[in-house]
Protein backbone atom coordinates (compact mmCIF):
# COMPACT_ATOMS: atom_id res chain seq x y z
CA UNK A 1 0.00 0.00 0.00
CA UNK A 2 1.81 3.30 -1.13
CA UNK A 3 1.09 6.54 0.22
CA UNK A 4 -1.68 8.50 -1.94
CA UNK A 5 -1.49 12.22 -2.50
CA UNK A 6 -4.10 14.73 -1.21
CA UNK A 7 -5.62 12.09 0.84
CA UNK A 8 -7.06 13.22 4.30
CA UNK A 9 -6.42 11.61 7.50
CA UNK A 10 -8.55 12.23 10.29
CA UNK A 11 -7.64 12.04 14.10
CA UNK A 12 -7.76 8.47 15.47
CA UNK A 13 -9.89 8.49 18.75
CA UNK A 14 -11.74 5.36 20.58
CA UNK A 15 -10.71 2.91 17.59
CA UNK A 16 -12.58 5.43 15.24
CA UNK A 17 -11.02 7.84 12.43
CA UNK A 18 -13.35 11.03 13.19
CA UNK A 19 -13.38 14.40 12.34
CA UNK A 20 -11.37 17.92 13.85
CA UNK A 21 -14.01 19.58 15.60
CA UNK A 22 -12.27 22.22 14.27
CA UNK A 23 -12.72 20.98 10.84
CA UNK A 24 -9.32 21.86 10.35
CA UNK A 25 -6.79 19.86 8.26
CA UNK A 26 -3.26 20.89 6.87
CA UNK A 27 -0.25 19.41 4.48
CA UNK A 28 2.48 17.32 5.62
CA UNK A 29 5.33 17.27 2.94
CA UNK A 30 7.64 15.05 1.36
CA UNK A 31 10.73 16.71 2.13
CA UNK A 32 12.68 15.30 -0.68
CA UNK A 33 10.85 16.86 -3.31
CA UNK A 34 8.51 19.48 -1.20
CA UNK A 35 5.52 18.11 -2.58
CA UNK A 36 2.34 17.38 -0.61
CA UNK A 37 1.90 13.94 0.37
CA UNK A 38 -1.31 14.30 2.59
CA UNK A 39 -3.72 16.55 4.94
CA UNK A 40 -4.13 15.52 8.17
CA UNK A 41 -6.54 16.56 10.89
CA UNK A 42 -5.36 19.05 13.21
CA UNK A 43 -7.02 18.66 16.47
CA UNK A 44 -8.65 21.35 18.74
CA UNK A 45 -8.30 21.15 23.04
CA UNK A 46 -12.38 19.60 22.81
CA UNK A 47 -10.79 16.83 20.87
CA UNK A 48 -7.99 16.02 22.99
CA UNK A 49 -10.54 16.06 25.99
CA UNK A 50 -12.71 13.31 23.68
CA UNK A 51 -9.34 11.76 23.53
CA UNK A 52 -8.44 11.26 27.08
CA UNK A 53 -11.96 10.44 28.11
CA UNK A 54 -11.88 7.42 25.49
CA UNK A 55 -8.85 6.45 27.05
CA UNK A 56 -9.88 6.53 31.00
CA UNK A 57 -12.82 4.62 30.13
CA UNK A 58 -10.23 1.54 28.18
CA UNK A 59 -8.20 1.81 30.77
CA UNK A 60 -10.74 1.05 33.63
CA UNK A 61 -11.04 -2.35 32.18
CA UNK A 62 -7.08 -2.65 30.04
CA UNK A 63 -5.64 -2.75 34.09
CA UNK A 64 -7.99 -5.48 35.22
CA UNK A 65 -6.96 -7.87 31.77
CA UNK A 66 -5.29 -10.59 33.16
CA UNK A 67 -1.54 -9.81 32.50
CA UNK A 68 -0.71 -12.72 29.48
CA UNK A 69 -3.65 -11.59 28.20
CA UNK A 70 -1.82 -8.43 28.16
CA UNK A 71 1.07 -9.94 26.61
CA UNK A 72 -0.52 -11.84 23.84
CA UNK A 73 -1.85 -8.49 22.55
CA UNK A 74 1.38 -6.85 22.51
CA UNK A 75 3.48 -9.48 21.03
CA UNK A 76 0.71 -9.92 18.36
CA UNK A 77 1.32 -6.29 17.96
CA UNK A 78 5.14 -7.05 17.20
CA UNK A 79 3.92 -9.89 14.59
CA UNK A 80 1.57 -7.27 12.94
CA UNK A 81 4.21 -4.79 12.40
CA UNK A 82 6.77 -7.15 11.05
CA UNK A 83 3.71 -7.90 8.53
CA UNK A 84 3.20 -4.50 7.64
CA UNK A 85 6.88 -3.41 7.82
CA UNK A 86 7.37 -2.34 4.00
CA UNK A 87 4.52 0.04 4.12
CA UNK A 88 5.31 2.02 7.73
CA UNK A 89 8.74 1.87 6.30
CA UNK A 90 7.40 3.85 3.20
CA UNK A 91 5.25 5.74 5.34
CA UNK A 92 8.02 7.12 7.60
CA UNK A 93 10.49 7.62 4.64
CA UNK A 94 7.83 9.41 2.99
CA UNK A 95 7.18 11.64 5.77
CA UNK A 96 10.30 12.51 7.83
CA UNK A 97 12.70 11.66 4.90
CA UNK A 98 15.16 9.05 6.31
CA UNK A 99 16.45 6.55 3.56
CA UNK A 100 14.45 3.53 3.31
CA UNK A 101 16.54 1.08 4.85
CA UNK A 102 17.24 3.23 8.12
CA UNK A 103 13.79 3.30 8.08
CA UNK A 104 13.39 -0.10 7.64
CA UNK A 105 15.35 -1.05 11.12
CA UNK A 106 13.71 1.40 12.79
CA UNK A 107 10.48 -0.32 12.41
CA UNK A 108 12.15 -3.99 13.00
CA UNK A 109 13.39 -2.10 16.11
CA UNK A 110 9.45 -0.75 17.08
CA UNK A 111 8.21 -4.68 17.38
CA UNK A 112 11.16 -5.72 19.50
CA UNK A 113 10.12 -3.25 21.30
CA UNK A 114 6.44 -4.43 21.76
CA UNK A 115 7.62 -8.12 22.17
CA UNK A 116 9.99 -6.57 25.06
CA UNK A 117 7.38 -5.24 26.59
CA UNK A 118 4.99 -8.40 26.12
CA UNK A 119 7.73 -10.22 28.40
CA UNK A 120 7.13 -7.24 30.98
CA UNK A 121 3.61 -7.84 31.48
CA UNK A 122 4.12 -10.38 34.83
CA UNK A 123 7.03 -8.79 35.86
CA UNK A 124 4.83 -6.31 38.02
CA UNK A 125 6.23 -7.30 41.81
CA UNK A 126 6.05 -5.48 45.12
CA UNK A 127 7.84 -5.68 48.25
CA UNK A 128 7.37 -6.28 51.66
CA UNK A 129 9.14 -5.66 55.00
CA UNK A 130 9.24 -6.94 58.23
CA UNK A 131 7.01 -5.40 60.83
CA UNK A 132 7.07 -8.39 63.62
CA UNK A 133 4.39 -10.62 64.41
CA UNK A 134 1.16 -8.72 64.76
CA UNK A 135 1.18 -7.03 61.10
CA UNK A 136 2.47 -6.94 57.31
CA UNK A 137 3.47 -4.47 55.26
CA UNK A 138 3.70 -4.45 51.41
CA UNK A 139 3.82 -2.54 48.32
CA UNK A 140 1.64 -3.19 45.09
CA UNK A 141 2.49 -1.18 41.77
CA UNK A 142 -0.60 -0.19 39.93
CA UNK A 143 -0.70 1.55 36.66
CA UNK A 144 -0.92 5.37 36.59
CA UNK A 145 -4.55 5.52 34.21
CA UNK A 146 -3.68 7.63 31.02
CA UNK A 147 -0.41 8.13 29.80
CA UNK A 148 0.14 11.41 27.32
CA UNK A 149 2.81 10.40 24.51
CA UNK A 150 3.99 14.00 22.83
CA UNK A 151 6.44 12.76 20.14
CA UNK A 152 9.06 14.21 17.99
CA UNK A 153 9.45 13.89 14.27
CA UNK A 154 13.10 12.80 13.81
CA UNK A 155 12.17 8.91 14.47
CA UNK A 156 8.06 9.03 15.10
CA UNK A 157 7.03 5.89 14.55
CA UNK A 158 9.81 4.33 16.39
CA UNK A 159 9.52 6.68 19.43
CA UNK A 160 5.60 6.34 19.44
CA UNK A 161 6.55 2.66 19.96
CA UNK A 162 8.98 3.03 22.61
CA UNK A 163 6.06 5.24 24.44
CA UNK A 164 3.10 2.99 24.13
CA UNK A 165 4.79 -0.70 24.62
CA UNK A 166 5.27 0.20 28.10
CA UNK A 167 2.35 2.11 28.72
CA UNK A 168 0.42 -0.38 27.95
CA UNK A 169 2.32 -3.15 29.51
CA UNK A 170 1.78 -1.79 32.83
CA UNK A 171 -1.89 -1.19 32.47
CA UNK A 172 -2.53 2.43 30.75
CA UNK A 173 -3.47 3.59 28.10
CA UNK A 174 -1.96 6.19 25.93
CA UNK A 175 -2.89 9.71 23.76
CA UNK A 176 -0.42 10.65 21.11
CA UNK A 177 0.47 13.60 20.17
CA UNK A 178 2.92 13.25 17.09
CA UNK A 179 4.88 16.17 15.91
CA UNK A 180 3.01 18.82 12.98
CA UNK A 181 5.54 17.57 10.26
CA UNK A 182 5.15 13.80 10.75
CA UNK A 183 1.46 13.39 11.77
CA UNK A 184 1.18 9.51 9.92
CA UNK A 185 3.61 7.10 11.01
CA UNK A 186 1.92 7.10 14.35
CA UNK A 187 -1.57 7.37 13.07
CA UNK A 188 -0.57 4.43 10.52
CA UNK A 189 0.54 2.54 14.12
CA UNK A 190 -2.23 2.81 15.89
CA UNK A 191 -3.91 1.39 13.16
CA UNK A 192 -1.88 -1.25 13.23
CA UNK A 193 -2.39 -2.44 16.77
CA UNK A 194 -5.76 -1.72 16.34
CA UNK A 195 -5.84 -4.36 13.68
CA UNK A 196 -3.90 -6.73 16.06
CA UNK A 197 -6.19 -6.34 18.98
CA UNK A 198 -5.60 -3.49 21.46
CA UNK A 199 -8.52 -2.66 22.45
CA UNK A 200 -10.68 0.43 21.15
CA UNK A 201 -9.77 3.46 23.00
CA UNK A 202 -6.27 2.38 24.49
CA UNK A 203 -4.26 4.29 21.66
CA UNK A 204 -5.59 7.61 20.77
CA UNK A 205 -3.97 10.25 18.29
CA UNK A 206 -4.71 13.64 17.92
CA UNK A 207 -2.13 15.77 15.76
CA UNK A 208 -1.82 19.29 15.31
CA UNK A 209 0.56 22.16 16.48
CA UNK A 210 0.42 23.79 19.94
CA UNK A 211 -3.13 23.74 20.87
CA UNK A 212 -3.20 19.96 21.25
CA UNK A 213 0.06 19.43 23.22
CA UNK A 214 -0.39 22.18 25.45
CA UNK A 215 -3.92 21.10 26.16
CA UNK A 216 -2.88 17.11 26.19
CA UNK A 217 0.42 18.49 28.64
CA UNK A 218 -2.19 20.49 30.90
CA UNK A 219 -5.17 18.22 30.85
CA UNK A 220 -5.97 16.93 34.47
CA UNK A 221 -7.22 13.79 33.38
CA UNK A 222 -3.34 12.97 32.72
CA UNK A 223 -1.77 11.04 34.63
CA UNK A 224 1.76 10.51 33.01
CA UNK A 225 3.02 12.65 30.28
CA UNK A 226 6.28 11.38 28.32
CA UNK A 227 7.72 13.93 26.37
CA UNK A 228 11.13 13.57 23.78
CA UNK A 229 12.23 17.00 22.01
CA UNK A 230 14.05 20.24 22.49
CA UNK A 231 14.66 21.78 25.94
CA UNK A 232 12.50 24.84 25.57
CA UNK A 233 9.70 22.84 24.58
CA UNK A 234 10.39 20.34 27.41
CA UNK A 235 10.52 22.99 29.69
CA UNK A 236 6.75 24.07 28.63
CA UNK A 237 6.01 20.78 28.97
CA UNK A 238 6.82 20.37 32.70
CA UNK A 239 5.14 24.03 33.59
CA UNK A 240 2.15 22.81 32.02
CA UNK A 241 2.24 19.29 33.60
CA UNK A 242 3.34 21.28 37.18
CA UNK A 243 -0.43 22.41 37.38
CA UNK A 244 -2.06 18.97 38.01
CA UNK A 245 1.18 17.70 39.47
CA UNK A 246 1.92 15.28 37.16
CA UNK A 247 4.65 13.45 36.64
CA UNK A 248 6.90 13.66 33.42
CA UNK A 249 9.70 11.58 31.64
CA UNK A 250 11.51 14.17 29.48
CA UNK A 251 14.16 13.14 26.90
CA UNK A 252 15.39 16.14 25.65
CA UNK A 253 18.38 17.35 23.62
CA UNK A 254 22.11 16.64 23.24
CA UNK A 255 25.72 17.77 22.55
CA UNK A 256 27.23 14.78 22.98
CA UNK A 257 31.02 14.44 23.03
CA UNK A 258 33.01 11.42 21.51
CA UNK A 259 36.01 11.89 22.78
CA UNK A 260 39.07 10.01 20.56
CA UNK A 261 42.46 9.15 23.03
CA UNK A 262 45.44 8.72 21.23
CA UNK A 263 45.53 5.10 21.68
CA UNK A 264 42.29 4.55 19.41
CA UNK A 265 41.92 2.57 16.65
CA UNK A 266 41.43 5.74 14.22
CA UNK A 267 39.35 3.94 11.45
CA UNK A 268 36.78 2.22 14.17
CA UNK A 269 36.63 5.96 15.68
CA UNK A 270 36.26 7.39 12.49
CA UNK A 271 33.50 4.86 11.23
CA UNK A 272 31.76 5.08 14.40
CA UNK A 273 31.14 8.53 14.77
CA UNK A 274 30.54 9.35 10.64
CA UNK A 275 27.73 7.39 11.90
CA UNK A 276 26.86 8.95 14.86
CA UNK A 277 26.55 12.24 13.10
CA UNK A 278 25.58 11.68 9.79
CA UNK A 279 22.79 8.99 10.61
CA UNK A 280 19.13 10.27 9.55
CA UNK A 281 20.78 13.95 8.53
CA UNK A 282 21.88 14.50 12.25
CA UNK A 283 18.72 14.08 13.65
CA UNK A 284 18.96 12.04 16.62
CA UNK A 285 19.36 13.47 19.52
CA UNK A 286 21.76 10.97 20.42
CA UNK A 287 23.99 11.95 17.79
CA UNK A 288 27.87 12.28 18.23
CA UNK A 289 28.32 16.08 17.57
CA UNK A 290 31.50 16.89 18.96
CA UNK A 291 34.59 14.90 18.09
CA UNK A 292 37.26 15.58 20.69
CA UNK A 293 40.28 14.04 19.54
CA UNK A 294 43.74 14.61 21.07
CA UNK A 295 45.81 16.86 19.26
CA UNK A 296 49.11 13.94 18.20
CA UNK A 297 45.92 12.15 15.66
CA UNK A 298 43.94 15.77 15.35
CA UNK A 299 44.58 16.00 11.26
CA UNK A 300 44.60 12.47 10.64
CA UNK A 301 41.29 12.89 12.17
CA UNK A 302 39.91 15.40 10.38
CA UNK A 303 41.41 14.17 7.13
CA UNK A 304 39.66 11.02 7.64
CA UNK A 305 36.05 12.06 8.15
CA UNK A 306 36.10 14.45 5.85
CA UNK A 307 36.98 12.17 3.24
CA UNK A 308 34.01 10.58 4.59
CA UNK A 309 31.96 13.18 4.71
CA UNK A 310 32.65 14.06 1.06
CA UNK A 311 31.70 10.46 0.12
CA UNK A 312 27.87 10.61 0.83
CA UNK A 313 25.34 10.25 -2.01
CA UNK A 314 22.30 12.69 -1.38
CA UNK A 315 18.90 11.91 -2.36
CA UNK A 316 15.32 10.77 -1.63
CA UNK A 317 14.60 8.68 1.21
CA UNK A 318 12.88 6.10 -1.33
CA UNK A 319 15.96 5.81 -3.61
CA UNK A 320 17.92 4.34 -0.07
CA UNK A 321 20.94 7.01 -0.61
CA UNK A 322 23.86 7.83 2.42
CA UNK A 323 21.58 10.40 3.76
CA UNK A 324 18.36 12.06 2.83
CA UNK A 325 17.11 15.79 3.22
CA UNK A 326 16.63 17.55 6.51
CA UNK A 327 12.65 16.99 7.88
CA UNK A 328 11.28 20.33 7.47
CA UNK A 329 11.87 24.24 5.62
CA UNK A 330 12.39 25.83 8.98
CA UNK A 331 14.67 23.41 10.37
CA UNK A 332 16.72 23.45 7.31
CA UNK A 333 17.09 26.90 7.57
CA UNK A 334 18.08 26.64 10.70
CA UNK A 335 20.93 24.51 10.11
CA UNK A 336 22.21 26.58 7.51
CA UNK A 337 21.76 29.64 10.18
CA UNK A 338 24.44 28.00 12.43
CA UNK A 339 26.89 26.83 9.95
CA UNK A 340 26.53 30.41 9.05
CA UNK A 341 27.65 31.11 12.53
CA UNK A 342 30.30 28.57 12.99
CA UNK A 343 32.30 30.61 9.80
CA UNK A 344 31.64 34.05 11.56
CA UNK A 345 33.17 32.65 14.91
CA UNK A 346 36.34 31.54 13.35
CA UNK A 347 35.90 27.67 13.41
CA UNK A 348 37.39 26.26 9.49
CA UNK A 349 34.75 24.66 7.33
CA UNK A 350 36.27 21.73 5.79
CA UNK A 351 33.70 20.60 4.09
CA UNK A 352 29.87 20.54 3.17
CA UNK A 353 28.19 23.43 4.66
CA UNK A 354 25.75 24.25 1.46
CA UNK A 355 22.19 23.12 0.57
CA UNK A 356 22.52 21.94 -2.59
CA UNK A 357 20.56 23.22 -5.60
CA UNK A 358 17.50 20.86 -5.97
CA UNK A 359 14.15 20.20 -4.85
CA UNK A 360 13.74 18.92 -1.07
CA UNK A 361 15.24 20.28 2.38
CA UNK A 362 19.11 18.69 1.79
CA UNK A 363 22.03 20.18 3.09
CA UNK A 364 25.87 18.84 2.76
CA UNK A 365 27.53 16.44 5.28
CA UNK A 366 29.75 19.25 7.10
CA UNK A 367 32.63 19.44 9.59
CA UNK A 368 34.17 21.76 11.32
CA UNK A 369 38.11 22.01 12.39
CA UNK A 370 39.35 24.32 14.85
CA UNK A 371 36.68 24.55 17.19
CA UNK A 372 36.56 26.04 20.40
CA UNK A 373 34.07 24.29 22.88
CA UNK A 374 32.87 27.56 23.83
CA UNK A 375 31.33 28.33 19.95
CA UNK A 376 27.80 28.25 19.63
CA UNK A 377 28.39 25.78 17.12
CA UNK A 378 29.54 23.74 20.17
CA UNK A 379 27.62 24.44 23.01
CA UNK A 380 24.45 24.45 20.97
CA UNK A 381 22.20 21.57 19.33
CA UNK A 382 22.11 22.03 15.54
CA UNK A 383 20.16 18.90 15.00
CA UNK A 384 21.94 18.23 11.34
CA UNK A 385 24.72 16.33 9.90
CA UNK A 386 27.47 19.63 11.15
CA UNK A 387 30.47 17.99 13.35
CA UNK A 388 32.46 20.19 15.52
CA UNK A 389 35.72 18.95 15.93
CA UNK A 390 37.77 19.99 18.46
CA UNK A 391 41.27 19.34 19.98
CA UNK A 392 42.43 18.24 23.05
CA UNK A 393 45.75 18.11 25.12
CA UNK A 394 45.26 15.58 27.84
CA UNK A 395 42.60 13.47 29.29
CA UNK A 396 42.25 15.96 32.12
CA UNK A 397 41.33 18.41 29.23
CA UNK A 398 39.36 15.76 27.64
CA UNK A 399 36.97 15.48 30.27
CA UNK A 400 36.89 19.34 31.10
CA UNK A 401 35.87 20.32 27.61
CA UNK A 402 33.05 17.09 27.61
CA UNK A 403 31.31 18.69 30.12
CA UNK A 404 31.55 21.53 29.56
CA UNK A 405 28.06 21.78 28.84
CA UNK A 406 24.56 21.83 29.75
CA UNK A 407 23.48 19.10 28.24
CA UNK A 408 24.53 15.15 29.33
CA UNK A 409 22.67 12.94 27.09
CA UNK A 410 25.37 10.53 25.83
CA UNK A 411 29.30 10.30 25.02
CA UNK A 412 31.48 8.19 23.76
CA UNK A 413 35.22 7.08 24.38
CA UNK A 414 37.96 5.97 22.24
CA UNK A 415 40.68 4.28 23.47
CA UNK A 416 42.31 0.58 23.79
CA UNK A 417 43.23 0.85 27.19
CA UNK A 418 40.40 -0.36 29.87
CA UNK A 419 41.87 1.52 32.55
CA UNK A 420 41.49 4.67 30.26
CA UNK A 421 38.14 4.26 29.32
CA UNK A 422 36.25 3.39 32.54
CA UNK A 423 38.15 6.82 34.30
CA UNK A 424 36.56 8.53 30.95
CA UNK A 425 33.43 6.41 31.93
CA UNK A 426 32.86 7.80 35.12
CA UNK A 427 34.29 11.17 34.73
CA UNK A 428 32.16 11.89 31.73
CA UNK A 429 28.47 13.51 32.84
CA UNK A 430 25.93 11.87 30.30
CA UNK A 431 23.20 9.52 30.87
CA UNK A 432 25.13 6.88 28.46
CA UNK A 433 28.94 6.02 27.69
CA UNK A 434 29.89 4.31 24.48
CA UNK A 435 33.58 2.47 24.32
CA UNK A 436 34.55 1.97 20.94
CA UNK A 437 31.31 2.16 19.30
CA UNK A 438 28.09 4.48 18.64
CA UNK A 439 24.51 3.70 18.96
CA UNK A 440 25.46 0.77 21.14
CA UNK A 441 22.76 -0.72 23.55
CA UNK A 442 19.46 -2.67 23.31
CA UNK A 443 15.44 -2.40 23.63
CA UNK A 444 16.73 -3.78 27.30
CA UNK A 445 18.62 -0.45 28.13
CA UNK A 446 17.45 2.30 29.84
CA UNK A 447 18.04 5.92 27.66
CA UNK A 448 17.98 9.00 29.05
CA UNK A 449 19.86 12.28 30.09
CA UNK A 450 21.49 14.14 32.86
CA UNK A 451 21.36 17.94 33.30
CA UNK A 452 19.28 19.45 31.03
CA UNK A 453 18.87 16.65 28.96
CA UNK A 454 16.19 14.97 30.60
CA UNK A 455 14.42 13.28 33.87
CA UNK A 456 13.90 10.04 34.02
CA UNK A 457 14.76 7.09 31.37
CA UNK A 458 13.34 5.08 28.53
CA UNK A 459 13.34 2.16 27.62
CA UNK A 460 13.99 -1.02 29.46
CA UNK A 461 12.05 -2.01 33.06
CA UNK A 462 12.89 1.61 33.56
CA UNK A 463 10.41 2.86 31.61
CA UNK A 464 8.17 0.05 32.56
CA UNK A 465 7.95 1.32 36.25
CA UNK A 466 8.00 4.76 34.94
CA UNK A 467 4.28 3.50 34.02
CA UNK A 468 3.77 2.49 37.86
CA UNK A 469 2.90 3.99 40.99
CA UNK A 470 3.30 2.53 43.99
CA UNK A 471 1.04 1.92 46.99
CA UNK A 472 1.88 0.83 50.77
CA UNK A 473 -0.58 -1.53 52.33
CA UNK A 474 -0.20 -1.85 56.49
CA UNK A 475 -2.27 -4.80 58.10
CA UNK A 476 -2.66 -5.10 61.63
CA UNK A 477 -2.83 -8.71 62.30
Amino acid sequence: MSLATQERYPLFIDGEHVEPSSEEYRETIDPATEEPIAQYAVASAADVDRAVTAAQRAQTEWAETDADERAQVLGDVADAIRENADRLAEIETRDQGKPIGYAQGMIQGAASTFDFYAGATDKIEGESFPVGEDGVNFTLKEPYGVSAQIIPWNTPLNLTAQGIAPALAAGNAVVVKPAPTTPLPPLYLSEVCQEAGVPDGLINVVNGGAEPGAALSGHDGVDTISFTGSVPTGQAVMESAAKNITPVTLELGGKNPAVVMPDADLEEAVTAIQIGIFSNTGQICAAADRAIVHEDIYDEFVEMIVERAEGYELGAGMDDPDMGPLNHEAHLAEVLEYIETGIDEGATLETGGDAPDRDGYFVEPTVFSDVDNGMTIAQEEIFGPVLCVIPFSDQAEAIEIANDIELGLTSGVFTQDLDTAMEMTKAIEAGTVYVNQWFGGSTASPFGGYKKSGIGREMGMYAFESHLQTKTVSIDL
